[in-house]
């Protein structure tokens, strides 16, 4: 798996997650699973079924976030250079074509939420503009084709 970079506050989510899903959600589903089992005939039990399917999920995502946090590595947000586009950049762009401005913070995939703007890292508008600098047009291809940006402003 690689490297994932996160900032404290990501860091910690995923940790206050992974708390939830090994101390609550685990519990939760044992007690599941020992409720159905003591219904009975087991191979004929979709209570069963579903619980251990539902555990088994849950033991998927624990997985996952263990190794997420295992990989993760603190981005120190001083150090970065704020005359380009690089994760953890606030990038305002105008579409040429249509003048509309958006904003858009680059973060990393677990901390990724378009409602408030984030975007991953790894997502086609990201990686279009990482590395550019105000004043700079960036292609981007988008399933309805090329949008050209006009970086507007770059900040923290």
């Amino acid at each position: 798996m690689a490297i994932s970079y996160v900032t404290e506050e990501g860091l910690r989510k995923l940790q206050q997650e992974l708390e939830q899903l090994t101390t609550v959600e685990r519990k939760k589903i044992s007690q599941q699973i020992a409720e159905a089992r003591d219904k009975g005939d087991l191979s004929e039990n979709a209570e069963y079924d579903a619980a251990r399917e539902a555990q088994g999920l849950l033991e998927l995502r624990i997985s996952k976030l263990q190794q997420t946090i295992m990989n993760s590595r603190i981005i120190d947000e001083s150090k970065l250079d704020m005359s380009t586009v690089q994760i953890l950049s606030k990038v305002k762009v105008r579409n040429t074509k249509t003048n509309k401005e958006m904003q858009y913070t680059l973060v990393a995939e677990s901390e990724a939420d378009l409602k408030s703007g984030k975007i991953a890292i790894s997502t086609p508008i990201a990686k279009g503009l990482l590395g550019k600098k105000v004043g700079d047009i960036a292609e981007i291809q988008v399933p309805a084709g090329k949008i050209p940006f006009e970086i507007v402003e770059i900040s923290r």
